[in-house]
């Protein structure tokens, strides 16, 4: 299943996941390639500029190594783009960091890793 959506699914998610409430693209670099991506996230922002992405496919993806090596990366969320530092990875089988009718359905999809960022002031 993960690669047809990385095939098919996330092709189409692109074209409009910068501007839906819950979901987001981060911008991130290649550890080897260098070569920069872009990844559709579902994406939770939190009080004091924190902002949780959902990793329903676990923390072992390429997206999420990128990240956390680089010390962030960059996320177009709500017609936003925003530098994202200090990465986290974090285990909630509560969820308790999501609000709403996200919360089940990342439950019903045993989505229980995150990853949070903080969003960087502008200068």
């Amino acid at each position: 299943m993960r690669q047809v959506n990385k095939v098919a699914l996330n092709k189409v998610t692109r074209q409009f996941a910068p501007w839906l409430p819950g979901l987001g693209i981060v911008i991130h670099r290649g550890r080897t390639s260098g070569q920069q991506y872009r990844t559709p996230v579902n994406v939770f922002p939190r009080a004091g500029g924190r902002y949780v992405l959902a990793l329903t496919y676990g923390a072992d993806t390429d997206w999420v190594k990128n990240v956390i090596a680089a010390g962030g990366c960059e996320l177009l969320t709500r017609g936003k783009h925003l530098e994202l530092t200090a990465p986290r990875l974090f285990h909630d089988e509560a969820r308790n960091e999501i609000q709403g009718v996200a919360r089940p359905i990342l439950g019903r999809l045993h989505v229980y890793d995150f990853l949070e960022l903080h969003a960087v002031p502008d200068a």
